[in-house]
């Protein structure tokens, strides 16, 4: 037991890193800086965040991941070496077991990218679980027992929604929509109304200070800067969560969806368990303010929002991997 045992949540926004024995160790944004003439990395995480929109001619700061999934294997490969060396240190004798999540619904092409890049970037054998599932376990949800559980896992770029009964997935559904797709909603409303551009960062800052599922009482007001789109000049303006509940509406109706179409497809017995249990919300974009309530006045089934929704699936990972023989089944191993 010389090596160590890792499991990472790969999200589209954000990365997180749970070694066996000592908890979550990294929390930090998938973006990658790369130089263009030499395809050298520069920065990943945190330091290439700050790079998003500001970088000059020669670098370019990128997300690997796009809705859940793996876009640019290079840069993914990349991040991974990145997360592993930063957890085991520079010169590692013993190769790191490591478990990735991924959604429920990747084909196998995306499952074997996921595991390749995962070996290529330095670690003795790869695992992957699905989000959903990491979730469960890691909301401390029963799910080896014969009732149905329902999970949904909302982060950067996709909506998982899974029923789980005997430690297994039954039925899910995966919509490619998530807080990234809130975060355009609202920049392209910014456009559209107000003529004014902003960048992904202030988007996702109006989100977190002012966007609410449903109307706010009284509505909360911030003022944001950006570029005038038909002088090109700087400008700042002041708009309310009422204009942001609006704009963000159709991507929270989509996201919904892909709920009823797991509830759809659940069995009745499974069904009549999940309206005892209610829904758990987990993942990033679950904490949006009353996202839980419209969810819930949308399907009529209680949901709530598990503690510590952004951990939720990196724990899990965690658990499976500490416990991996009790989670075989649920597992793919390379």
């Amino acid at each position: 037991m010389f090596s160590k045992r890792i499991g990472i949540d790969l999200g589209t926004a954000n990365s997180l890193v749970y070694v066996a024995g000592e908890g979550v160790v990294l929390n930090e944004p998938t973006v990658v800086a790369v130089a263009i003439d030499d395809n050298r990395v520069v920065a990943v995480g945190n330091e290439a965040k700050e790079m998003l929109g500001r970088t000059p001619g020669t670098i370019m700061a990128l997300r690997p991941m796009k809705e859940g999934v793996i876009a640019d294997y290079v840069m993914t490969e990349a991040i991974l070496a990145y997360f592993i060396s930063k957890v085991c240190g520079k010169s590692y004798f013993f190769k790191p077991e490591v478990m990735v999540c991924v959604p429920s619904g990747v084909t196998q092409v995306e499952k074997r990218a996921v595991l390749d890049a995962t070996l290529s970037a330095g670690a003795k054998v790869a695992y992957l679980i699905e989000e959903p599932l990491a979730a469960a376990i890691g909301a401390k949800i029963p799910i080896a027992m014969p009732s149905g559980n329902m999970v949904v896992d909302i982060g950067g770029g996709s909506t998982e929604t899974a029923v789980i009964s005997l430690g297994g997935v039954v039925t899910h559904n995966s919509v490619r929509v998530g807080g990234n797709k809130i975060d355009e909603a609202i920049a392209v409303y910014m456009r559209k109304k107000y003529n004014l551009l902003i960048g992904e960062r202030t988007a996702e800052e109006i989100k977190i200070k002012v966007g609410s599922a449903i109307k706010l009482i009284p509505p909360v007001k911030m003022e944001v800067r950006g570029r005038d789109n038909v002088s090109g000049l700087p400008r700042t303006i002041e708009i309310s969560s009422d204009e942001i509940t609006e704009s963000i509406f159709p991507v929270l109706n989509a996201m919904i969806n892909g709920v009823k179409g797991a509830l759809e497809q659940t069995p009745p017995e499974l069904a009549s368990d999940i309206i005892d249990k209610g829904i758990v919300m987990a993942g990033g974009t679950s904490m949006l303010k009353n996202l839980d309530k419209l969810m819930t006045n949308v399907t009529g089934v209680p949901c709530h929002v598990a503690e510590e929704a952004l951990l939720c699936t990196v724990k899990g990972t965690g658990v499976a991997i500490e416990n991996i023989d009790l989670y075989k089944r649920s597992i793919t191993k390379k």
